[in-house]
């Protein structure tokens, strides 16, 4: 159930946060003939949840991912105060949402150095990890 609302929250914001994204319907295509951007949104749950210490370290990795050519556009965040509701999952600490112009440009920067290096210096910080890739026509 969680994993739907982060999947419906990551769609919201992406929304919100692209407004130059086409507003023409398209018809569906299968995933692997599409060219368009691909939104690509990772929460992100600390092994010590309250220690700002480790959500600030986790930050400042994910700046580091600015560097890749590849990543057109990046957000990163923390849950907001908004109205508690069923719907809402805000029990991740940190949140990171890129933009690549196309399925390649998403699978070069997952083997880039520099995303590499993301990994193995930070992932002793997490306990969990989603991440939602959503293709834009």
């Amino acid at each position: 159930m969680k994993l739907k609302l982060l999947s419906i929250l990551s769609i919201i914001i992406f929304f919100a946060a692209c407004q130059n994204a086409p507003q023409e319907t398209k018809e569906p295509v299968a995933m692997e003939n599409r060219s368009g951007q691909i939104v690509h949104h990772v929460f992100f749950w600390l092994n010590n949840p309250d220690s700002e210490s480790d959500k600030q370290e986790l930050i400042e990795g994910l700046n580091s991912l600015r560097e890749i050519e590849e990543v057109k556009k990046l957000w990163i965040g923390t849950p907001a105060s908004t109205l508690e509701r069923e719907v809402v999952d805000n029990s991740f600490q940190v949140s990171e949402l890129m933009i690549f112009e196309n399925v390649e440009a998403q699978d070069a920067y997952q083997a880039h150095p520099v995303h590499e290096a993301f990994v193995e210096n930070y992932s002793h910080l997490w306990e969990r990890v989603v991440v939602y890739d959503m293709i834009v026509d």
